[in-house]
């Protein structure tokens, strides 16, 4: 009888404390993109209605939201992660060869510093060919901290007004500020 009790006892008692916590949810399908850290990725609900002209940029800009996020949480692995997906990305997009280059400088990188100096020179180009395509929905942000990088300043793109710096991180989170809206 003990041992009856204890086999029906304990997925019973997980059961009812799934149901009491509301979690009704399907376990989520795979995407092609296991084995990194999706939660790094979670970025405010306006990411989902930006769209760029160019599809090859924009697939390169979902990475490049996986790379600041991890930049911004201080993640040295996702960093390295995303940037192999943007590296990759980038040599299919026209005049991307400089970004595929940073990104591969943020992979080879031996820690996180030395990523978020190559995000400032992929940023900068990032921004360019962002412009340059233009926005097929919704808006992006141009934010400067401008201590970053030894008070040189660095920018980046943010699809959220509210500033969350990859350059500090948790250091000075909402060190920066928004410089232009794109369209």
């Amino acid at each position: 009888m003990k041992q009856f009790l204890k086999t029906t006892s304990i997925p019973l008692a997980a059961a009812l404390l799934l149901a009491a916590c509301g979690n009704s949810q399907q376990p989520p399908k795979e995407t092609g993109h296991e084995g990194h850290n999706h939660a790094a990725e979670e970025a405010p609900a306006t990411t989902a209605a930006v769209k760029l002209k160019d599809d090859k940029l924009n697939a390169v800009y979902q990475h490049y939201i996986h790379l600041t996020n991890a930049l911004v949480s201080g993640d040295a692995a996702e960093a390295k992660i995303a940037g192999n997906a943007i590296e990759t990305g980038a040599k299919a997009v026209e005049g991307g060869n400089k970004i595929a280059a940073d990104a591969a400088k943020i992979v080879a990188a031996a820690d996180i510093n030395t990523q978020r100096t190559a995000y400032s020179s992929l940023s900068n180009e990032m921004i360019t060919l962002v412009k340059k395509s233009g926005l097929s929905s919704g808006e992006l942000y141009v934010d400067f901290c401008p201590m970053a990088l030894n008070d040189k300043g660095g920018y980046w793109i943010s699809a959220a007004k509210d500033i969350k710096n990859p350059y500090f991180g948790d250091q000075m989170l909402t060190c920066g500020e928004v410089k232009e809206t794109l369209k």
